[in-house]
């Protein structure tokens, strides 16, 4: 009997590879474990065990596996089923899913060594230059790599030289496996023990007599009387003293070093604060929570900002952790988790582990350890990436900012939507799962309220019976007619800043944005800079004097003279953050203005230190899009300014009013979040807009029941569900015809319920075409057989040679 293993590769391909294993094998392997195994005529990869069996596939030979990697397996049979489930409903490879969960060190990959042909003699004369270069390297007893070789030659591409070497017999190529792990080792250093045996102090201070400052060291560490180690850093902290110092201690064996493996996180905090206790309607909300988390129900927790959700959050943990369980908390950005982590950390001290894509791959692999061996309970905090952790006890998911569009991977595959993907995760670890928003999304709240899939929890009012913000809607038609604008901002704006710093509170500046200028033209022709990747205008950038593409970060330096009609009349139209910061600047040159949004936030730790300055009232104005929106907690802000609230309720998407509506009352609801009533100027052209009525009137069950009646009448989400296709090609013609082809395809299947091929509003991104294809699947319809159809016409269009280049990729929800 032959025994075989699927096994999931790392690559785009929605299938199981199989490999056949030995009887001996096929007992100790279980699924979830690493196997290198052959791919390609030469290339090792690492794959991972999907299930075992004995049926030999007859459409290809079966290659042995390399080895087994794991006695125990790092996925466990939970992960499996979710990325089966994943690969299945959003139409992606299991492979993809691999790819995006497991940290990419862990996938040890083979890497071609050259070594020297030892049975073969040599003709130097038959040496190029090059050639013997090698050849000298390799006689000394090296295996070099394809890079190395590469660094002696200094030359990028080296293969045909080797190819070279390899047709004359010089030399052999093997694939040797590697790891790019790393574990953080610190150094620690103790006198050196074997000394006492062979030299006395005294004899030791004689031989360092010439060297008075390694003698002062060694007298000074024989009075600490060490019983255990001392790290360097320590060491030269406490008697100012050099590494170089040190090392000639070390290399005289007086001192002895010793590197210790240490964590990368420091979660310890000295005091753990004791947890508040709940407000009466915070009480009752939590009761609530308990009784639907009995009947294994989902719970979608509507509470107003500033209304406690968080506290609430906090206690469910703490009856997660005195379980010993695993508990997840999602947020939408990773700059979120900054604060969020902090409070956590304070509560809950070094059970909370933080995992995101903005580690780097050496702290996400121990997170990845520590979550998978589950030594202890823990409190899992991340962005969507975290959902895909390996987890063993897991009880409990708190999604917070559920309605957020973050939680939505748009690129690359796998284009899962975290809070979606968490409900059925839920279900496979039979865990509650909490999804907290005080401005939930139609589709959940239409869950909870119409469908009964949820329950529904509410907290009215803010905590302490803090008042909701004030909000002014400010017409800027009429202040641009009456002259009353300063720049951007009107003269109402101007006052409420002016009084709210002089009353020592601060002030949030909304406009999402970033830049200086979305657009330059020439005002005498109309050119303006375009990107040369991408059919999109370049934007104008005041802090590095450049345009740039935000898209694909094409740049150039600013332009003083049209390229078309050779004009210095040269204009910026738009506005970004980072001329709202120089306007505020120049109304209020004595204000400490800072701006946060991504481009003032690349650098290590410059989120968290704008965040902290903010919170320690350094700040006076804070600038930012939308990052400044999600959940952040600040006590001192009294007024709100949205500078521009026509951005995002003319946006060409059928949910631009429901984003438009929780965008508005999240920022709003920064404001007046201690004990004094805060305030929120909303600039807008059209002040009557049934949205900003909605949002004045803080009515979220209007805004709802529109939006249901809409969606109910256009058919959209959730009255249907939504695939979007989108073929992408460099040539203009061929994105034309294969779109075509595919359309006429689908809708002999689909009918009306097909919208396009249509071009999105940009058209041509990073050299590549795009056109997209949306299919609306009714409610009787039947999803899986939309799906198989889908596959189907991707199929049949790869067949064709003439579209064979065209990029495909699908998006099952993709709003």
């Amino acid at each position: 009997m032959n025994f075989y293993v699927d096994v999931i590769l790392p690559i785009p391909i929605d299938q199981l590879f199989c490999y056949e294993i030995t009887e001996s094998e096929f007992d100790f392997i279980k699924p979830g474990s690493r196997v290198s195994v052959p791919f390609g005529k030469s290339r090792i990869i690492t794959g991972v065990v999907f299930n075992s069996h004995n049926e030999r596939p007859l459409s290809y030979d079966v290659k042995h596996i390399h080895q087994i990697i794991d006695e125990i397996p790092i996925v466990n049979e939970n992960q499996l089923s979710f990325w089966d489930w994943m690969s299945k409903y959003y139409m992606c490879g299991i492979g993809e899913l691999m790819k995006a969960s497991i940290p990419s060190v862990l996938l040890i990959e083979s890497e071609t060594i050259i070594s020297l042909n030892k049975k073969t003699e040599f003709n130097h004369n038959e040496f190029s230059d090059d050639e013997f270069l090698i050849y000298e390297a390799l006689l000394k007893g090296l295996e070099l790599t394809i890079y190395e070789i590469s660094e002696i030659l200094n030359k990028k591409n080296v293969f045909k030289i080797i190819q070279s070497l390899n047709e004359k017999h010089i030399i052999q190529i093997d694939e040797k496996l590697y790891s790019k792990y790393k574990p953080k080792l610190k150094r620690f250093v103790e006198i050196n023990i074997l000394n006492k045996d062979t030299f006395s102090v005294s004899e030791i201070k004689e031989k360092l007599k010439r060297s008075p400052k390694q003698l002062s060291l060694f007298v000074n560490l024989l009075k600490l009387n060490l019983r255990e180690f001392i790290s360097v850093d320590d060491l030269k902290k406490k008697f100012d003293v050099s590494s170089s110092l040190i090392k000639n201690l070390i290399d005289k064996d007086i001192l002895k070093e010793h590197f210790i493996e240490i964590n990368r996180f420091n979660n310890t905090v000295s005091t753990v604060i004791p947890i508040n206790k709940l407000s009466q309607s915070q009480e009752k909300a939590y009761k609530k929570i308990q009784l639907s988390f009995k009947k294994n129900n989902p719970v979608l927790f509507h509470g107003v900002t500033s209304s406690g959700k968080t506290e609430v959050y906090v206690k469910l943990i703490q009856d997660a952790l005195i379980q010993k369980n695993q508990i997840l908390y999602l947020v939408p950005e990773i700059a979120l988790t900054t604060q969020v982590v902090r409070r956590l950390t304070n509560f809950f001290g070094d059970k909370v582990l933080v995992y995101h894509s903005g580690y780097s791959i050496n702290q996400r692999v121990e997170v990845w350890n520590k979550i998978s061996t589950n030594k202890s309970c823990q409190l899992i905090v991340g962005a969507r990436s975290s959902l895909l952790m390996p987890f063993k006890s897991l009880k409990l998911i708190i999604v917070d900012e559920e309605h957020e569009q973050s939680y939505k991977q748009q690129e690359p595959a796998p284009r899962y939507h975290a809070r979606d993907a968490s409900l059925v995760l839920s279900r496979i670890f039979n865990s509650n799962i909490l999804l907290g928003s005080a401005t939930p999304s139609v589709e959940s709240y239409n869950n909870a309220v119409v469908l009964n899939k949820y329950d529904l929890v509410e907290l009215k009012k803010r905590y302490n019976d803090v008042l909701m913000p004030v909000i002014e809607l400010i017409d800027l038609k009429m202040k641009y007619a009456k002259k009353l604008m300063n720049g951007h901002f009107s003269d109402s704006l101007v006052n409420e800043i002016f009084d709210t710093v002089s009353n020592h509170k601060q002030v949030i500046l909304y406009q999402n944005r970033r830049g200086f200028s979305p657009i330059v033209e020439c005002e005498d022709c109309g050119t303006s800079p375009t990107c040369i990747n991408c059919d999109v205008s370049l934007t104008y950038h005041l802090n590095t004097n450049s345009l740039k593409c935000h898209y694909c970060g094409f740049g150039i330096p600013l332009i003083n003279k049209c390229s078309s009609c050779h004009s210095n009349n040269i204009i910026t139209v738009g506005f970004g953050t980072e001329q709202v910061e120089e306007e505020v600047k120049a109304i209020f040159p004595n204000y400490r203005v800072k701006r946060l949004d991504y481009d003032t936030t690349r650098k290590k730790n410059s989120f968290e230190k704008l965040i902290s300055d903010f919170e320690n009232q350094k700040i006076d104005i804070l600038i930012g899009t939308q990052m400044i929106t999600k959940g952040l907690d600040f006590k001192n802000v009294k007024l709100v300014g949205i500078l521009n609230a026509d951005n995002s309720l003319n946006f060409p998407d059928f949910r631009a009013y429901e984003r438009s509506f929780q965008l508005i009352q999240q920022v709003s609801g920064r404001a007046g979040r201690s004990s004094e009533r805060g305030k929120v100027c909303v600039q807008t052209y059209n002040p009557k807009h049934k949205i900003l009525q909605n949002i004045i009137n803080d009515d979220y069950i209007s805004m709802f029941e529109e939006e249901i009646s809409d969606r109910v009448k256009y058919n959209y989400p959730p009255n249907c569900k939504l695939i979007k296709i989108t073929l992408k090609h460099k040539d203009y013609s061929i994105i034309n015809e294969s779109s075509d082809w595919l359309g006429k395809y689908l809708r002999q299947f689909f009918k009306k319920n097909i919208l396009g091929p249509e071009f999105p509003h940009v058209i041509r991104v990073r050299n590549k075409f795009q056109k997209n294809i949306l299919i609306k699947i009714q409610k009787n319809k039947s999803l899986n057989q939309t799906k198989s159809i889908i596959i189907k016409s991707k199929k049949s269009l790869s067949s064709i040679a003439k579209f064979k280049s065209v990029q495909i990729i699908i998006n099952v929800d993709s709003y």
